[in-house]
């Protein structure tokens, strides 16, 4: 039986001053769950006894609710079965991470919705991009919603908070650093290698002006035709999984 107290616990992670505090984070769904669940083990573990009837709870402390237990305690609208509250990885914290001259990232300057950060999150797991940089001023990727929006995605990709400047100027040598503007070339007619550090901008005002001139490649999603009369600009998420898929199929 949950109590007043850990219901209120639990509900208190929807704020990034509890999480930070705890160093925790609250998943929700079987999916989301299960996913973390086979990468770490969980601090507490709320779930139905049907999903702790064919599921391991990895976790240090389980609690057996009934739903309507855990609807009291969720943070979502329509609750399934089980929530969890995992360790914020380190990552997140200290921005360590030394790239290899082979690989390809994303790095995120400013931005906001939580939705359109999970779903990024999301795009990265498919295409195979496991670290992401994000400026100090982009959303917690940790928030619920963002949590939620990854699908279970957020498992299996790192993310760092650090000054993107900073995350260029020691960047290996010769690593080309791409970012998407509406005054670049076609991304279908440049030369792309499979590696690099791919920036996408503010949903609002793109990338930052003092990012601007430390990028190598200036991309554009044309539009089409190109003389027609079209949408201002593209969503920053479907922007980046035309980029990651241009990238990848090339």
């Amino acid at each position: 039986m949950l109590s007043k107290n850990l219901i209120k616990y639990i509900r208190s992670f929807q704020q990034k001053k509890q999480r930070e505090a705890e160093g925790l984070f609250i998943a929700e769904g079987p999916k989301t769950v299960g996913d973390l669940l086979a990468a770490q083990r969980a601090r507490l573990l709320v779930a139905t006894a049907e999903w702790l009837a064919t599921n391991k709870a990895n976790a240090e402390r389980v609690v057996e609710v009934t739903e309507e237990e855990l609807r009291r305690a969720s943070l979502v609208q329509h609750p399934q079965q089980v929530l969890a509250l995992f360790p914020i990885p380190q990552t997140a914290t200290d921005g360590v991470h030394r790239m290899n001259e082979d690989e390809l990232v994303l790095a995120l300057d400013g931005i906001q919705d939580p939705g359109n950060l999970g779903t990024i999150i999301r795009i990265a797991d498919w295409f195979g991009i496991k670290h992401i940089y994000c400026s100090t001023d982009t959303a917690d990727a940790y928030n619920p919603k963002v949590v939620q929006a990854t699908m279970g995605s957020i498992a299996r990709v790192y993310i760092y908070y650090i000054d993107l400047r900073e995350l260029i100027a020691n960047r290996p040598e010769g690593m080309p650093v791409y970012g998407t503007l509406l005054d670049g070339d076609s991304l279908y007619a440049q030369r792309k290698e499979n590696r690099g550090i791919i920036i996408m901008g503010n949903e609002g005002r793109g990338i930052s002006p003092e990012i601007v001139p430390l990028l190598t490649h200036r991309l554009l999603i044309p539009p089409y035709p190109a003389d027609r009369r079209t949408a201002e600009s593209l969503n920053v998420a479907t922007a980046t999984a035309i980029v990651c898929a241009e990238f990848r199929r090339e």
